[in-house]
């Protein structure tokens, strides 16, 4: 009996064992939490840091428009316009008919003017026949007066010795008076008649005929300006001129707009142009064409504010005086190579970059406060 329960297993209890929840690592979160804080930290303060410093060598404004010189179409005679050849935005070049006015008029004054100049040629050769006349009429009467004061002074002689009475003489003395006032009067008939012949000057030329062509010359002029040609390459715009209408000289018939020559006109802020000269690189991006990034180069900067060019500019000194940020205007030369399947049309908003070249080292120089 004792064997057998010796033999048999002893039934063990079964153990219970409770688990421990895990512990809680706040160390090593803590830690992460705070490497990625300084992380973010540190990300946020180099691309603020250079943002600060593309904002000082990539100068920007968005206050900027495109702008071209807009040249007027004007007749400079009066007339009926008989053809208008261009339309509302066409290109055109330079040297290409844009208007016709009616030229019959003007070609009659042409007709008019060329048959004065046949009739001032030929008065010409008559005026020059007249004082022909006039020398020969001067040598008469210098012949005359020659004699008069031969007669004159022999009367003297003859008187003297008691040959001729005294009556006689001042006959021949008044004879000689005469011809003296004859041959005055014969060198000024002489004198108007080259002068009407347009023979008093050393070149000969005759004053009539020079002023008839003169006047031929005017005509032709009147008559080429019946015909209005583009004064450069650009684009017709503000057209208002049709066939049919009378134009009177100096109205404006259409604007010629010469896109190729446009510039940009960037208003900085003055705090903005103190590193800014003609010359640097600028890019720019347009409104209209967006994702497109066009190319120029500082021109030239405006002498005075655009404030100070106004209609009414300001009066600082009178009033309260409230401080505004100025704005000076930059022209901005446009690169047509950069882009030229874009066209640049006047008013367009642009925002341009300036590229001063300023490097990051400049920048830092100036935030030192021991410098």
């Amino acid at each position: 009996m004792s064997e057998e329960l010796i033999s048999e297993p002893i039934a063990e209890e079964p153990q219970h064992t409770t688990k421990l929840p895990p512990v809680k690592k706040s160390g090593s979160k803590k830690n992460k939490g705070i490497i990625i804080l300084c992380l973010l930290i540190i990300i946020g303060g180099w691309l603020g840091l250079r943002m600060f410093i593309t904002s000082k060598t990539h100068i920007e404004t968005d206050n900027a428009f495109i702008e071209a010189r807009i040249v007027a179409v004007s007749s400079k005679v009066s007339g009926t316009v008989s053809r208008v050849l261009v339309n509302d935005n066409q290109f055109v070049r330079q040297g290409d008919l844009l208007v016709e006015i009616d030229p019959r008029d003007y070609q009659v004054q042409l007709a008019k003017a060329a048959a004065g100049v046949g009739v001032a040629e030929n008065e010409t050769g008559g005026e020059y026949l007249k004082s022909e006349a006039a020398r020969a009429a001067l040598q008469t009467a210098r012949a005359r007066h020659d004699q008069a004061v031969v007669d004159s002074r022999r009367g003297d002689n003859l008187f003297a010795r008691g040959v001729i009475p005294k009556e006689q003489l001042e006959r021949l003395k008044t004879a000689q008076r005469v011809t003296d006032a004859q041959l005055k009067e014969a060198e000024e008939n002489l004198k108007r008649a080259q002068v009407e012949a347009g023979l008093n000057d050393n070149g000969g030329t005759k004053a009539k005929v020079r002023e008839r062509k003169a006047l031929l010359n005017e005509a032709e002029l009147q008559l080429s300006y019946t015909r209005i040609y583009a004064a450069r390459d650009g684009y017709i715009t503000r057209k208002s001129i049709e066939p049919g209408a009378n134009i009177q000289a100096g109205q404006a018939l259409m604007a010629l707009v010469p896109l190729q020559d446009a510039w940009i006109t960037a208003n900085y802020k003055e705090r903005q142009i103190t590193y800014i000269q003609p010359g640097q690189k600028v890019e720019f991006r347009v409104d209209a064409y967006p994702g497109r990034t066009f190319s120029g180069r500082i021109d030239s900067i405006m002498a005075g504010t655009g404030a100070a060019f106004s209609l009414l500019p300001p009066e600082n000194a009178t009033g309260n005086y409230v401080k505004v940020v100025q704005r000076i205007p930059v022209k901005i030369a446009i690169d047509n190579s950069s882009d030229p399947q874009h066209l640049l049309r006047v008013g367009m908003s642009v925002v341009p970059t300036v590229l001063t070249g300023r490097k990051t080292g400049d920048v830092l120089k100036e935030l030192n406060p021991f410098r």
